[in-house]
């Protein structure tokens, strides 16, 4: 069963797996994959693609945990943002057949079933939701959407810009500027 994971403890079992300790990988796994499952299910809205992407993520993982760096974020900070590549790269490939729902048609920000049975790992998802919720509300309508539909509808710059009817390079800022704010506001 899952667990949560301090910040710090999620860094040392990456250290431990970039240095090939298969247990330190395997613990790794069962305290971020929920969270990456969630996301990936998020954007992707099909269970098979969400599993077929999980797994390529912790190849990449296991391959690549020696270029995680703890001055630029926290660890699941990182280990999501190697989910959203993947996600992004299946769609990539099969975008014609994926249909994104209108931001008022979404389900809830939830993470995956691995926390129904442990109150602890709900808990804690419940508050960082929330956090993350009180934190949305604090940007500009046009940040919230943008980051909105880049990071959890998986849309690229050109589609956002094209979305939402603006250059691409304000497009951009929003962007920038909404993922700025979140992470300081997520940080305070």
């Amino acid at each position: 069963m899952a667990r949560a994971e301090p910040a710090d403890n999620l860094e040392s079992l990456l250290r431990a797996t970039a240095g090939g300790d298969a247990l330190a990988f395997r613990r790794l796994y069962d305290a971020s994959s929920p969270h990456l499952f969630g996301l990936l299910m998020r954007i992707l809205q099909r269970r098979d693609w969400a599993e077929e992407a999980l797994q390529d993520c912790y190849i990449k993982i296991w391959q690549k945990a020696d270029t995680y760096a703890p001055e630029k974020g926290q660890p699941l900070t990182w280990l999501m943002t190697v989910a959203r590549y993947r996600a992004l790269d299946l769609l990539r490939v099969r975008r014609p057949e994926v249909e994104m729902p209108e931001e008022e048609d979404a389900p809830p920000m939830t993470f995956a079933d691995g926390a129904a049975d442990d109150p602890q790992l709900r808990a804690v998802e419940r508050e960082g939701i929330r956090r993350l919720n009180d934190c949305m509300t604090g940007l500009a309508p046009e940040q919230r959407r943008s980051v909105l539909l880049a990071y959890y509808e998986g849309y690229t710059h050109q589609e956002l810009a094209a979305s939402l009817n603006a250059p691409l390079g304000t497009v951009k800022s929003w962007v920038r500027r909404g993922l700025q704010r979140l992470r300081e506001c997520l940080e305070a």
